[in-house]
């Protein structure tokens, strides 16, 4: 059964190869991390985990049983009691409810061991599959995103006020 798990340097590897792996997947409803983000890998991954350290994001992957990374499930801008959702799962782990679970997962965990009371997750008007995938876990349409926290494409918000108690 994959296990969500906060970001860690030993996930490096796993990480690279997940991105990697579904890279043009991704290109299709997100925009295209560039050939500079692979060259750079390991800066970047270096420079989230120091992110995470000051306490403003906090990132998870989903491993599978083989240690393999079958998602990202992200929160990002963490204060005021709120934070922001993102996430990205593997081509092959589509259409099995497994990002709505990994994400009612993340809102428990928010709640819990972050203290947060929402989430917001901004999603293009294309990328049909993360708009069920928020509702489905709960959240709602909130209002219109701005093209430039999606890469360009126009989108929507969506809200989840948290209610779990530690």
């Amino acid at each position: 059964m994959p296990e969500l798990q906060q970001l860690h340097a030993d996930h490096a590897p796993a990480v690279l190869a997940f991105e990697l792996a579904n890279r043009a997947y991704f290109a299709a409803s997100v925009s295209d991390r560039g050939d500079d983000y692979f060259d750079r890998f390991t800066e970047r991954f270096n420079a989230l985990l120091a992110e995470q350290e000051t306490g403003l994001c906090a990132f998870h992957v989903l491993v599978a049983e083989d240690g393999s990374v079958l998602g990202r499930f992200n929160l990002v801008d963490l204060e005021d009691g709120g934070a922001d959702l993102g996430y990205r799962l593997a081509q092959h782990a589509t259409g099995r409810g497994v990002a709505t679970t990994t994400v009612l997962e993340l809102c428990r965990l928010a709640a819990t061991r972050y203290g947060l009371r929402r989430l917001r997750a901004a999603t293009a008007h294309e990328n049909i599959a993360s708009r069920r995938v928020l509702v489905k876990a709960g959240f709602v349409m909130v209002g219109p995103a701005d093209p430039a926290a999606l890469g360009g494409r126009a989108g929507v918000w969506y809200q989840r006020e948290l209610t779990f108690r530690p």
